[in-house]
């Protein structure tokens, strides 16, 4: 009996899906998630108190060394001490009153100023009722007075020549204006006077009954 080999087809196993693994469910990995979480946390803190404890080890080994050691370390603390108190009292300095500069000598100058300094003093109008003269010059020669009166005159204002002799001065020409009855009076009259080109009268008190 013959055998078709070609048509013969090998024997296998029949077609379906392939067996493999089952899903993992949701609930399993949020379950591992948070297992690393809490592992990742526990070696940071691990980490951080390590690193606290060093530290310390640290700060304890600087203080151990800056201290001397030994059964005289007691003693060479206290003369640090001592020697540190008396760098800082300062003695003070002894000083006499011949170290002391000389005082400047002051020299005031206002005594001087006012021994020749001169005050206008304006007295009240009640106290200045006596009669004041106006004097605009004083000549040596009598046409030169003359002169001076008829200037007066042309402002409108009356005025007199009087001679005065004296053994210390000789004689003089004197163009006055007056009586006035009392300072504003006389000082109204010298404003106009000055006003028309008139300048250098002097008002006095009366003085020629």
């Amino acid at each position: 009996m013959a055998i078709d080999y070609a048509d013969k087809k090998p024997k296998g196993k029949p077609k379906g899906k392939k067996p493999g693994r089952k899903p993992a469910s949701r609930g399993s990995s949020k379950a591992r998630q948070a297992q690393l979480a809490r592992a990742r946390q526990r070696r940071t803190l691990v980490a951080l108190l390590l690193f606290i404890a060093a530290f310390i080890a640290f700060l304890l080994w600087l203080r151990s060394s800056g201290e001397p050691s030994g059964p005289d370390a007691p003693f060479l603390l206290q003369e640090e001490q001592e020697s540190s108190e008396v760098e800082a009292v300062e003695v003070p300095a002894q000083s006499t009153l011949e170290d002391l500069p000389q005082a400047p000598q002051e020299r005031w100058r206002y005594i001087e100023e006012l021994e020749n300094h001169e005050v206008e003093v304006i007295v009240p109008e009640r106290a200045e009722s006596a009669r004041r003269l106006m004097q605009c010059g004083s000549f040596r020669r009598e046409n030169d007075a003359q002169t001076l009166r008829a200037s007066i005159a042309m402002n409108g204002f009356e005025s007199q020549v009087r001679r005065t002799e004296s053994a210390e001065h000789g004689i003089w020409f004197r163009v006055i204006l007056g009586p006035f009855e009392n300072l504003r009076s006389a000082q109204s009259v010298n404003n106009q006077l000055r006003r028309g080109g008139i300048h250098g009268c002097q008002i006095w008190l009366w003085n020629l009954d």
